[in-house]
């Protein structure tokens, strides 16, 4: 039986896209240099086992502090107790970036939940509506409760 290093995932199936590394690879270098294949290989290989000690001890900073989450901060701290203490901060200024981006493109609509569409308030709150009682029918087994006709109180004998 073959090491699961990675929820599932053999060890020998654990890798980085090789097109994206070879990219990387050539644009860290002078455009005059070239890399043996082998090397790329060996370099993607330090990648990947690189990311599995990072991941390996954010899992156990995170389980020392009784977590079941990895946050960023226990990637930061893993950093730090494995020795890699100079990349905190450029990690750290990446990670801020990557909020930024993320939470620019949410603002535009590009979120998972966005149709390209901006909606009114009042369409939204409809929209919700719509939803509630879609919900409650699947709730209540496909049938929606009858609502109660209000009654004219000038209608009353």
């Amino acid at each position: 039986m073959e090491p699961m290093d990675i929820v599932g995932k053999s060890k020998e199936d654990a890798s980085l896209p090789k097109a994206t590394m070879t990219k990387i690879i050539k644009e860290m270098l002078p455009p005059d240099v070239r890399v043996a294949r082998d090397a790329q290989d060996l370099l993607i290989e330090c990648c990947v086992e690189f990311i599995n000690l990072v991941s390996s001890e954010s899992n156990e900073v995170c389980g020392r502090e009784d977590r079941r989450t990895i946050a960023p901060e226990h990637v930061l701290k893993a950093l730090e107790v494995l020795g890699f203490g100079e990349y905190i901060e450029e990690v750290y200024a990446a990670y801020e970036q990557h909020k930024l981006e993320t939470m620019q493109d949410s603002l535009r609509g590009g979120g998972k939940w966005s149709n390209g569409a901006e909606m009114t308030e009042e369409e939204a709150a409809a929209e919700q509506q719509r939803m509630f009682a879609e919900a409650r029918a699947r709730m209540n087994g496909g049938t929606t409760a009858p609502k109660q006709p209000e009654t004219d109180p000038s209608l009353e004998s």
